[in-house]
């Protein structure tokens, strides 16, 4: 992956830059609903606290602060929102906390298209390059590596693979650690989990907060790919996307999570530039009837989730997992060299001398 920005255009960058920013959030959504049982259509709130976060604190007008810095501010300012409301998060559930986490949908885009002075209101505001230690992650400077020059896809990738990485290899250790094993065991039966000395409530809040702050990490870096970023893109639909991904890929999965990311993110963007050459879809801008390429993805992708619940209801991940399993129960075992020969050498039953009486 590191290669790929050396041979791919930026149409192919941007695509996979975009599924890595959906795979942190989509990580993130899947340790909250998929590993500690929690309902939330609130995602995209956190998505656009992050994004906006990051514009508003490292941009003009705002406090005009270093990039990074305010990159590391807007995920905890995530993590402050989602914490603000964990109360909630610890004591409702199923159901009710989704519909809870819906009214932050909601509440978030109104807020969004009123506070013009911070969120540039309904045309949107531009964002800052990201820069750290005088290196710039935008295309105001000119760089070539190897012949190859280096515009924003470019350098993006780089970034959003390692922030990529840290997430998915931080959320596996969670998983694999106390932490993990608790949030499973809420999942499962909060009485049990609560006996064998889970703090309920405060479990529940933890996996609330740990979410949000992925959620603001992947709007971040969602806003440095766009560089423009609006409050209609951070609605209702955004949301039910990246519940798709982690349903797709299987829950409480942090592999799950990323191919269902991937799928999800990469489907609308390759159906739109092939949406000549694909039958019923119409290209983005044309008076013809059809379906656009954007609705086109939402009916796929909606199918495959009907398809997963009913044939595969641990997602990708499970089918594959299945799948290997099956291949190496399918593999024709080879016999040890070791045991054949010492076997061969062994005298058969009836040569063997009868033991001897002791006196």
């Amino acid at each position: 992956m590191c290669a790929l920005p050396f041979y791919l255009d930026a149409f192919w960058l941007r695509i996979g830059l975009f599924a890595m920013a959906a795979a942190i959030g989509a990580v993130g959504l899947s340790l909250l609903s998929g590993t500690a049982g929690q309902l939330s259509l609130g995602h995209a709130f956190f998505l656009a606290v992050g994004a906006y976060g990051y514009a508003w604190l490292a941009g003009e007008p705002g406090p005009g602060l270093p990039p990074l810095l305010a990159l590391v501010l807007a995920v905890l300012l995530a993590g402050v929102a989602g914490g603000l409301f964990s109360p909630v998060a610890g004591r409702v559930r199923g159901i009710y906390l989704g519909v809870a986490t819906l009214a932050l949908v909601f509440l978030g885009h109104h807020v969004l298209l009123t506070a013009d002075s911070v969120t540039g209101g309904f045309n949107g505001r531009s964002v800052a390059p990201l820069t750290v230690g005088g290196f710039s992650f935008g295309d105001d400077t000119d760089l070539t590596v190897l012949g190859v020059p280096f515009g924003t896809e470019e350098r993006l990738w780089y970034l959003g693979l390692l922030l990529f990485a840290v997430t998915c290899l931080t959320a596996r250790g969670m998983l694999r650690g106390r932490p993990g094993r608790a949030l499973v065991a809420l999942r499962d039966s909060e009485t049990a989990a609560a006996v064998m000395g889970v703090n309920v409530a405060r479990y529940r809040s933890a996996a609330f907060v740990v979410s949000s702050m992925y959620a603001g990490l992947a709007g971040a870096l969602l806003a440095l790919g766009f560089r423009r970023i609006v409050p209609d893109y951070f609605g209702l639909a955004l949301s039910v996307d990246y519940l798709a991904m982690i349903v797709i890929g299987g829950l409480g999965s942090v592999a799950g999570a990323v191919a269902g990311a991937a799928f999800v993110t990469a489907l609308p963007l390759l159906m739109t530039r092939y949406a000549e050459h694909l039958p019923l879809v119409t290209a983005p801008g044309t008076a013809e009837g059809g379906v656009g390429p954007t609705e086109a993805a939402r009916y796929l992708y909606g199918a495959a989730i009907v398809v997963v619940l009913l044939y595969a209801p641990d997602g990708l991940h499970g089918l594959t997992r299945r799948v290997r399993a099956r291949l190496k129960r399918g593999r024709p075992r080879t016999p040890d060299p070791d045991t054949t020969s010492t076997t061969a050498t062994l005298p058969p039953a009836s040569a063997a001398r009868p033991k001897e009486h002791t006196p």
